[in-house]
């Protein structure tokens, strides 16, 4: 077993080479070889998101607090809200965060296949992240 401590893990600022705007990180955790699951706390600000991205076995999010955009490429965007639980399959290149005036917190769970759990892609353009 192993405990960690509300508090014993900072939070952090997420890089700019995935994300647009101010995005804040905990990694609450990250299960040791054999298992495969992470997962992070991500807030994202009013305006920010991420890029792109694809996971190589699906992603989960939990939305925990605000309000947010969810969009998988060729779909509509999506609100989310505290409460709602968004899947994307694998392979399936997406994005999520924040409204343009609004903030969300969520949980995001991912397991890695042969060492990694992402595949970024470029920025989300304005006009895609406003719905134009």
């Amino acid at each position: 077993m192993d405990l960690k401590r509300n508090g014993s893990r900072p939070s952090a600022r997420a890089s700019s080479e995935y994300f647009t705007g101010t995005v804040w990180r905990e990694n609450p955790f990250d299960a040791p070889d054999p298992a495969r699951v992470s997962g992070s706390t991500v807030t994202f600000e009013p305006g920010a998101r991420t890029n792109w991205h694809t996971h190589p076995l699906g992603q989960t999010l939990v939305v925990t607090a605000g309000l947010g955009w969810a969009q998988r490429e060729g779909g509509e965007r999506m609100e989310i809200r505290p409460g709602d639980v968004v899947w994307f399959a694998p392979g399936e290149r997406h994005w999520h965060g924040g409204t343009a005036t609004t903030s969300v917190t969520h949980v995001a769970i991912a397991e890695r296949l042969d060492g990694r759990h992402i595949d970024w892609a470029e920025p989300v353009a304005d006009k895609d992240y406003l719905g134009g």
